[in-house]
């Protein structure tokens, strides 16, 4: 590319990117993103260390309540990562190694965070997983007939692997079984149509997608054996979404129907839980679709799955959600798609979408097994959601909400359960106010 051809691509002057090209300026974060976004490379290739979350993560980290006194800002932030970015991710990698930067000091396994971390780097996009699977179901398609039953066709045909569907007290405790000496794929009777098919995509993606998901795997080098197998895991099963969502198809209905997540559903033939996963996954160069978010949670609000994607979004880091956020609320309103509008302490607003989904192979017996599936955008992208239509997204009223009430400084919060951090508390004698902790402001 010509420099002036190339100035326009990343959005700043021809003259500055002279600047940049003979090391008189340095290259800033946000024309590092731009680079990958437009090119489809790796950040972290142009050196230093890596910090989880790029910028917008070292700005979260440094948005603590510890270090509130200290008004570092925006630029000073990425300076830093611009210059030192190897003393960056030493800081990143202490503060979130210490308890004091979980919400209820609950520290994550290691070999999750190290998952996390890798899903991360790839803003949760893989793009050759997603290139065979999209070639996979064209072919898969062209047989004829429903999804499942072309997959077990195939099984069948070319890997002489039969499918047999097992009651559930033969099978308690698992969901699928790959018995490859017997060459069958058993899967438990409990699960519905839609994980049915889920789990035979999974099968076909292990034979079928190894090369492509071995390679992902041995280039994160992962320490532990337990992190790579999980990587692979969660490798498999995108796999297996995308060939049931294939990534052109689906971007398209995304658009035609504003995101409505039910009707999605039902016309892909997959379930909530997998649709909202597939919406974190649009980042394919040339043809992304939103930037959301996504997040499960159980009724104690400890999440069991969280996916930034290239939303970088706060709401899914700590254990702990604030109680006013509406995702609490869709496990009292079993079927609904609960939305809300909802702003932070630092002013960016989300809109966010959440229903309740039982466990894969829940029954009626016993307490019943449910989580709350979220996904939200950053209000500024949000209006061509059709939940978002004929609001004000950047004026209506919006819940405030925080990180956790550790990490959170609003004061007069009813609903606040304990002090933040770094923020003293104040007595005063004869007064008593709505909340029970009262502490200094900024």
């Amino acid at each position: 590319m010509t420099q002036a051809a190339m100035a326009e691509t990343l959005e700043i002057s021809p003259s500055y990117l002279n600047l940049i090209e003979h090391g008189q300026r340095p290259l800033s974060a946000t024309v590092i993103v731009r680079l990958a976004e437009r090119f489809d490379f790796d950040a972290a290739k142009l050196g230093g260390e890596e910090v989880p979350g790029g910028l917008a993560g070292l700005r979260r980290r440094l948005a603590d309540p510890r270090f509130a006194d200290l008004g570092i800002g925006a630029q000073e932030a990425e300076e830093w990562l611009q210059t030192a970015s190897a003393t960056a991710a030493a800081f990143a990698r202490l503060f979130d190694a210490a308890p004091e930067a979980r919400t209820e000091g609950v520290d994550e396994a290691p070999e999750v965070a190290a998952v996390r971390r890798a899903i991360e780097k790839w803003r949760n996009h893989f793009a050759d997983l997603d290139a065979r699977a999209e070639e996979l179901a064209d072919e898969l398609r062209l047989a004829g007939g429903d999804l499942y039953g072309t997959i077990s066709e195939r099984l069948r045909t070319r890997h002489q692997l039969g499918i047999r569907i097992l009651p559930s007290d033969v099978m308690p405790d698992r969901l699928r079984w790959l018995d490859w000496h017997a060459r069958q794929l058993m899967l438990n009777e409990l699960l519905r149509p839609a994980s049915r098919t889920f789990q035979a995509a999974a099968t076909l993606a292990q034979i079928e997608a190894k090369a492509e998901i071995d390679a992902l795997v041995a280039g994160a080098e992962f320490a532990e054996n337990a992190a790579a197998r999980m990587f692979e895991r969660h490798l498999i099963q995108y796999f297996a979404a995308a060939l049931m969502m294939p990534y052109s198809r689906f971007l398209r209905a995304c658009d035609a129907t504003g995101y409505d997540l039910l009707l999605l559903q039902r016309r892909f033939g997959a379930g909530y839980e997998q649709v909202a996963h597939r919406l974190t996954t649009l980042q394919r160069v040339g043809a992304r679709g939103l930037p959301f978010f996504m997040l499960r949670i159980d009724r104690a609000g400890q999440g069991s799955k969280r996916y930034a994607g290239a939303s970088q979004s706060p709401l899914v880091d700590g254990d702990a959600r604030c109680p006013l956020w509406g995702v609490h609320e869709a496990f009292a309103r079993p079927g609904e798609v609960v939305a809300d509008l909802v702003e932070l302490e630092d002013g960016t607003r989300w809109f966010t979408q959440s229903r309740s989904v039982a466990a894969p192979g829940a029954t009626g017996s016993g307490t019943p097994a449910r989580f709350a599936v979220c996904v939200g955008v950053d209000a500024k992208v949000a209006a061509p959601l059709i939940a978002a239509r004929g609001i004000d997204l950047m004026r209506s009223p919006a819940t405030p909400i925080g990180l956790g009430c550790r990490r959170c400084t609003r004061t007069g919060c009813i609903q606040r359960s304990m002090p933040p951090l770094a923020r003293p508390l104040r007595f005063r004698e004869g007064e008593r106010g709505v909340s029970a902790f009262d502490f200094a402001g900024d």
